[in-house]
C-alpha cells in the first residue's frame, strides 16, 4: 500500500485498481505464511499455551486438509500476481523462497524477526514496480528497510509473549537474543525505521504533510516502544496491535504528501 502510493504521479491519488489487488494479495501472502508456519509448528503449537488452539495444532484440521488450503490461498495469489506487469511477476514469484522457508528460521536463529520483515514487506519492492514497471533503488530499498525495522520493532514485542514457551520447547526469536536489552534494541530499530522512511520520502520528492505524518507516527512508535511492558502478555499483544495506527498513519502522509507534491 505505501509503495503503490508513494509511486502515484506528483498530485494524483492512487491506482486504486493496484490498492485492491495488493490488498487482497497481501491477506492471501500473509494467510499463507500462516498456514505453513501452523503446518510445519503443529508439534510445537501444542506445547505452548498460546498457540494450541491453533487448527492443525488443535485437530480441527488435519494436514492434509491444511495443505490443501494453503494450495487454494496460493492459486488466489497466481491469480492476483498474473494482472501484473511481466517484471512484477518475476519479482513476486521470487518472494516464494522466503515465504515458505519464513516458519523454519526460528529452529535455525535468534533473528526469525528480521527473516519475517524481509518477506512481510516484499510488497514494497513489487508495488513500485507494478505501477513503474522497474524498480527504482533511492526510493524502495530505503522503503524496504523501514518495513523490515518496523517488523524488529512490533514482532520483537510479540515474540516477548512467548519466551517463557520459547525456551521450553527450544525454538529461538529476538525476544530471547535481546533479554533485558530489548528496548534498547528496538529503539534502535524503531531509529532506523524513522530515518529510512525519511529517506524514502527525499528521494521520492514528497510533500512536506508526509513529514508531519512521519513524525506523529514516531510519537506513536516511540509510545508503544518505551510504555510496553514485557513482561506481560496482555500488554505486549495491545503494543502489538496498535501499529496498525503506526501503517496509518504512514500511509496518509504517502497519500497527503503525495497530492500536495
Amino acid at each position: 500500500m505505501w509503495s503503490i502510493t508513494l509511486a502515484a504521479s506528483p498530485g494524483h491519488l492512487p491506482d486504486f485498481r493496484m490498492l485492491s489487488l495488493f490488498g487482497c494479495g497481501a491477506l492471501l501472502l500473509r494467510g499463507a505464511g500462516c498456514t505453513i508456519n501452523d503446518l510445519l509448528d503443529r508439534d510445537i503449537d501444542t506445547m505452548v499455551d498460546r498457540t494450541k488452539v491453533r487448527p492443525v495444532a488443535s485437530g480441527v484440521l488435519t494436514p492434509f486438509q491444511g495443505l490443501s488450503f494453503l494450495g487454494f490461498q496460493l492459486l488466489l495469489g497466481l491469480g492476483i500476481l498474473l494482472q501484473l506487469n511481466n517484471y512484477s511477476c518475476i519479482l513476486g514469484a521470487s518472494s516464494l523462497f522466503l515465504v515458505f522457508s519464513y516458519p523454519l528460521m526460528k529452529r535455525l536463529t535468534f533473528w526469525p524477526q528480521a527473516y519475517l520483515g524481509l518477506t512481510f514487506n516484499w510488497g514494497a519492492l513489487l508495488g513500485w514496480a507494478a505501477i513503474k514497471g522497474s524498480l527504482d533503488p533511492a526510493v524502495v530499498f530505503p522503503l524496504y528497510i523501514s518495513g523490515v525495522c518496523w517488523t524488529l520493532v512490533y514482532d520483537t514485542i510479540y515474540a516477548h509473549q512467548d519466551k517463557e514457551d520459547d525456551i521450553k520447547v527450544g525454538v529461538k526469536s529476538t525476544a530471547l537474543r535481546f533479554g533485558d536489552l530489548t528496548k534498547v534494541w528496538i529503539t534502535g530499530f524503531g531509529v532506523a525505521c524513522i530515518s529510512s522512511l525519511a529517506l524514502s520520502g527525499f528521494n521520492s520528492d514528497i510533500g512536506w504533510p508526509y513529514y508531519a505524518f512521519l513524525a506523529a507516527a514516531a510519537g506513536q512508535l516511540a509510545w508503544q516502544i518505551w510504555t510496553v511492558n514485557l513482561s506481560c502478555r496482555a500488554d505486549c499483544n495491545r503494543k502489538f496491535v496498535s501499529n496498525k495506527w503506526f501503517g496509518a498513519l504512514i500511509f496518509t502522509g504517502i497519500l497527503y504528501g503525495r497530492l500536495s507534491s
